[in-house]
């Protein structure tokens, strides 16, 4: 078994096909959605809504796991809500998360969360290869690569985001 490798990827910006062409195309074994709310509004990307996104894994042989801890709670959204509207940024339009929203998502999730069981989890399950999942399209305007810069500060996982 070759080293476990994470990947991180958003949805925002891309199609079905290019999304899941990047999944198949690096791989990917384990598909880890860490959004609370596991839908987007609209029908541009209604194929990552959880029923679909899970039906087109299965059929693409990836598995898929849900986990709600290491999802963003809404105190926590509300801090970067408040900075997106100080540099008058919409969501989609941001480059880069706001430090206070860093410290708060660290404080609160990261350091509470469980790493070496999540680690533990992948590796008994034969994953090799697996992907954070969340919507925004820049990974530093997302709370995915505090979770990826966590796993390849403190675990030494290599990260590339697709």
């Amino acid at each position: 078994m070759e080293q476990m490798k994470f990947f991180t990827i958003g949805v925002y910006g891309s199609s079905a096909d290019s999304f899941f062409k990047k999944l198949t195309e690096n791989n990917i074994d384990t598909f880890c959605d860490i959004r609370r709310l596991r839908g987007v509004r609209g029908a541009e990307y209604s194929f990552v809504n959880s029923k679909r996104l899970q039906d087109r894994l299965a059929e693409l042989k990836i598995k898929y796991i849900h986990i709600t801890e290491l999802a963003t709670p809404d105190a926590i959204k509300k801090i970067q809500y408040e900075a997106d509207k100080k540099q008058n940024t919409g969501q989609r339009k941001r480059e880069i998360l706001s430090s206070e929203f860093i410290d708060a998502y660290t404080k609160e999730i990261v350091s509470k969360f469980d790493f070496k069981d999540f680690i533990k989890q992948f590796k008994s399950s034969g994953s090799e290869r697996i992907v954070l999942f969340c919507v925004e399209k820049n990974p530093l305007a997302c709370h995915r690569s505090i979770v990826a810069e966590h796993l390849h500060k403190f675990f030494g996982f290599s990260i590339n985001n697709l």
